[in-house]
């Protein structure tokens, strides 16, 4: 049985795979501005002290500190907006809206290029922060609407995949431009104009590419954007904003009597704040405690992300198998394992054998999750997307939680205890974890 509404095609190859673009498309900014190439040029361009918010924080704890801030402002606002979206059936604006935001927020961050400069850095990285995590609420709640349940586990690790794919495409441009500017011509627009373009072929390389993520964001998401179902919704009128409350506080009803959906989102809060911290915040612990380079940081990214794409088809293919809770909870087992182990972790070999660890089960963790929570929301659901709301909210408080403790023990101690103090929030989620026991996501998925 499908949770599709009527106007929506199930199964639909040309569908899933304009659903499955949207993560090529957004997939960009979580790897090259937030890990793979802006750490290393932010660190590079502000002084080892920055003031945020009137506190002088160290450059490393800021980008955490700014991740944070993020995430609190969009989990503030989402339970609204998926509540307007779900009764006007509105999903589809919002997505794009963010996408906007998104998008355009890279392209100004061409215009970061040093201290003077450092606000509109960090107003770029914030607002980009929130376009993704705006629109992907709204792009996961489509997954049970255009999909059959027992094909929850495929497609949601298809989109994952076509990510990473997409990502390291563009990384992989980006990566040829910082270590061979003078090919594509960088040397001579510095020559030629360094007030513009700044004083370094390299850097100007960097800027660039945060213009390519924005473009390449907003250009392939049009795939998406043109093939998903348009939505039947109801005209929007003054009322909107009480209607959008009463849509969540409805689902917030729900999940009270369902005790496992319940039990396997506060886990999912406890996992997620450490995964999800750790995938945001390990490329600026390469840097600062293994003094890695952005041309190795950009190739231990590549490794990861290519590890990934095995990872989440392989993690599908086993929850179809053993099932998706004891999947997930190997899965944890195995990030609790590298926490303890980055605490350690002294070489660069070291850490290139940590990161494709991390590659392996960043898939898995992200994309049996989303088809997890799937699995666990009632059939014939039409408001998936104020379902969706909660499960996005507890991610984006889970990463504001995770990011402030990363940060505030690194700014306090220092890095390797913050990769430490991550196991914890990978224990509590197994425990938690354990006790959900619905049949959805402990017998293997059906043939």
């Amino acid at each position: 049985m499908s949770n599709a509404t009527a106007s929506f095609p199930v199964d639909d190859k040309r569908i899933i795979n304009g659903w499955a673009m949207f993560d090529w498309a957004n997939s960009a900014f979580a790897l090259v501005i937030t890990t793979a190439i802006f750490p290393g040029y932010f660190e590079s361009n502000a002084g080892e002290y920055v003031s945020f918010f009137g506190i002088e924080v160290k450059n490393s704890a800021v980008l955490g500190f700014s991740i944070s801030f993020a995430y609190i402002i969009i989990s503030s606002i989402l339970p609204l907006l998926t509540g307007i979206a779900d009764y006007g059936r509105k999903k589809m604006p919002f997505m794009k809206f963010f996408t906007r935001m998104g998008g355009l927020a890279c392209l100004a961050l061409f215009f970061f290029v040093g201290e003077s400069t450092l606000w509109l850095g960090l107003l770029g990285f914030i607002l980009g922060v929130i376009g993704f995590a705006g629109a992907q609420v709204f792009y996961n709640s489509y997954l049970p609407d255009i999909v059959s349940e027992e094909k929850y586990d495929q497609v949601s690790a298809k989109g994952f995949a076509y990510g990473y794919v997409g990502s390291v495409l563009l990384l992989i441009i980006n990566l040829a431009m910082i270590l061979q500017p003078g090919i594509f011509g960088l040397d001579k627009l510095v020559a030629m104009n360094p007030e513009l373009f700044g004083e370094s072929p390299g850097a100007l390389a960097a800027r660039i590419s945060f213009v390519m993520v924005g473009l390449w964001w907003i250009g392939f998401s049009q795939i998406t954007f043109n093939r998903l179902p348009v939505e039947q919704g109801k005209k929007l009128t003054s009322d909107i904003l009480s209607k959008g409350y009463q849509e969540i506080r409805k689902v917030f009803g729900l999940l009270k009597t369902m005790g496992p959906t319940k039990r396997f989102l506060i886990a999912f809060f406890c996992y997620s704040a450490g995964a999800l911290t750790a995938i945001f915040l390990a490329s600026i612990f390469a840097i600062k405690e293994l003094g890695f380079e952005t041309q190795e940081l950009i190739m231990v990214v590549l490794i990861l992300q290519l590890v990934a794409v095995g990872g989440a088809y392989l993690f599908a293919k086993l929850s179809g198998i053993y099932g998706n809770r004891n999947v997930l909870m190997v899965i944890l087992l195995i990030w609790t394992i590298i926490c303890v182990s980055g605490f350690f972790v002294q070489g660069k070999l070291a850490f290139y054998t940590l990161a494709a660890f991390v590659g392996l089960v960043m898939g898995g963790v992200q994309s049996l999750s989303r088809s997890t929570y799937s699995k666990l929301i009632p059939e014939g659901t039409k408001d998936t997307a104020s379902f969706f709301s909660f499960y996005d909210v507890l991610e984006k408080v889970a990463i504001a939680l995770g990011t402030i403790t990363f940060s505030l023990l690194d700014q306090h101690l220092n890095m390797r205890y913050s990769i430490l103090g991550l196991a914890v929030f990978f224990i509590a989620g197994m425990l938690i974890l354990w006790t959900v026991n619905s049949e959805k996501v402990l017998r293997p998925a059906s043939k």
